[in-house]
């Protein structure tokens, strides 16, 4: 076993596929999969499960996989600690967005990591909260933005802004002239919601139950659908300000405050420990924060700073 035999299965398990995963090693299939195949029969246990779809991890190939991040990510580390403090950050940082804010942050986020960390290359994965929440926490995800997250071990995080949630209606409703709505008669119209795990979920209805409210609510996973239904004027929904700018822009939506009470919910960026370019990753969350913060105080993202606070778990 050896340390490229290492890199080439986490990126197999990683990706799922071997066509993927060769892709991003720049290799050919034939000779990662001999190089899979002569991993296996040293071991003498099976580490992959082959389907239509692709592969998944045997038990064995989980057990191996979680030790071999780690090793990879000690090397990676003990290779940033002997590296001159002043050279720039390197490597590939994998950061994840959720579906509310990915749409108006990812094109200012590729721009400015462009100009501030050159050779850094970002790839951005967009996902529910929820799924974020997993996937930093097993070190799929470098960097994540993340709402109302989960204090799990191995991340570090910086809490950004409070973001307030209002209540989205077509343009042209009557309903558009309100100055505010309160939360219980915002419900009374039919609201689309992400379904449950999904954090804002979470949010509304426990605030919901601590009031006694019962809501009207139909699930949609989906931020474009639920645009649509909302334009449509089916339905109205519940979201951050910050989800359809564009919308609004466009004249098709209209943005009410939600008072009596305000729901809301707080934003952080959270960096893995078990990343394997450190360096990197916490460079890129810098600028990823500093962007947020430029992006409040110019009033392109509607909500409030909250202090510098970096948390530990």
């Amino acid at each position: 076993m050896d340390l490229r035999q290492l890199k080439y299965f986490v990126q197999i398990a990683e990706t799922g596929n071997f066509s993927r995963a060769a892709e991003v090693l720049r290799i050919a299939q034939p000779s990662l999969s001999q190089q899979i195949k002569s991993l296996e029969e040293e071991l003498g246990v099976p580490l992959f499960v082959r389907h239509a779809r692709g592969v998944t991890t045997t038990e064995q190939g989980q057990q191996l996989y979680e030790h071999a991040r780690r090793i990879l990510q000690e090397i990676d580390n003990a290779k940033g600690v002997l590296r001159s403090q002043t050279s720039d950050p390197t490597g590939r940082v994998s950061v994840g967005l959720p579906t509310s804010a990915c749409r108006g942050l990812s094109l200012p986020l590729f721009r400015v990591m462009a100009e501030r960390l050159p050779n850094v290359t970002l790839h951005i994965v967009e996902a529910m909260t929820g799924y974020l929440d997993e996937f930093i926490q097993a070190g799929r995800l470098d960097v994540a933005l993340l709402y109302d997250h989960k204090a799990f071990e191995h991340v570090a995080w910086t809490e950004m802004i409070t973001e307030d949630l209002m209540l989205f209606v077509p343009a042209k409703s009557p309903i558009a002239k309100r100055r505010s709505v309160s939360f219980r008669k915002a419900f009374e119209f039919p609201v689309v919601l992400p379904g449950r795990p999904n954090v804002l979920r979470t949010v509304i209805e426990q605030l919901a139950a601590r009031h006694e409210i019962t809501m009207n609510v139909r699930d949609c996973d989906s931020l474009p659908a639920i645009a649509k239904l909302v334009c449509d004027g089916q339905f109205m929904a519940v979201m951050p300000h910050f989800a359809f700018v564009d919308e609004m822009a466009r004249g098709e939506m209209a943005a009410i405050p939600i008072v009596d009470p305000v729901p809301s919910w707080t934003l952080s960026v959270v960096v893995s420990q078990r990343t394997m370019h450190s360096r990197a990753s916490e460079a890129a969350a810098r600028v990823m924060a500093d962007l947020i913060g430029d992006m409040v105080k110019q009033g392109t993202w509607r909500a409030k700073l909250r202090g510098a606070k970096a948390a530990h778990d």
